[in-house]
């Protein structure tokens, strides 16, 4: 968590020196990356808000993910988590965003999609990257994992 919190601090700190925004639209994570930012003094200055949108329902209502998406893809897909991503910039009038959908488990897998599958997005302004994840361990684990790439993906993306 130290090499996390590290990199959300550099997140912050870069994204003033741009005088840019992020916003969070989190499913299994539960909102725990918009929780590791928070525990940093500073991130009210880039950071508009974040949504939790565990339901099918809330992710189409709040974010605008189509029905049809949800339909044909389901909510952990790449296709789901780009429209959540589109969303969370929309509604929090932000630069950049992180979005996350998975399957932590221990309920939930199946043969296709089993627990541990997670994919996360990143939204720059110029650039948009979905990433198919496999995790491993309990939900907790899958949830860290996930959460620590987001982080670094998004260092990653900022040149971190």
């Amino acid at each position: 968590m130290v090499n996390t919190k590290y990199k959300a601090e550099q997140i912050i700190l870069r994204l003033v020196g741009l005088s840019q925004t992020i916003t969070f639209a989190e499913s299994c994570t539960g909102g725990r990356i918009a929780a590791a930012f928070t525990a940093i003094s500073g991130a009210s200055a880039v950071l508009n808000g974040s949504c939790v949108t565990y339901s099918n329902e809330i992710k189409h209502r709040w974010l605008g993910v189509s029905n049809e998406v949800l339909e044909k893809y389901g909510a952990v897909s790449k296709e789901c988590v780009e429209q959540m991503l589109d969303g969370i910039c929309k509604m929090a009038s932000s630069n950049y965003a992180i979005a996350v959908s998975g399957i932590a488990g221990p309920t939930g897998g199946t043969p296709l999609k089993p627990v541990g599958t997670v994919f996360i997005g990143i939204k720059t302004p110029n650039k948009t990257e979905i990433y198919p994840c496999f995790f491993e361990g309990n939900r907790e684990n899958i949830q860290e994992q996930s959460v620590d790439f987001a982080i670094d993906r998004m260092a990653e993306a900022l040149q971190i």
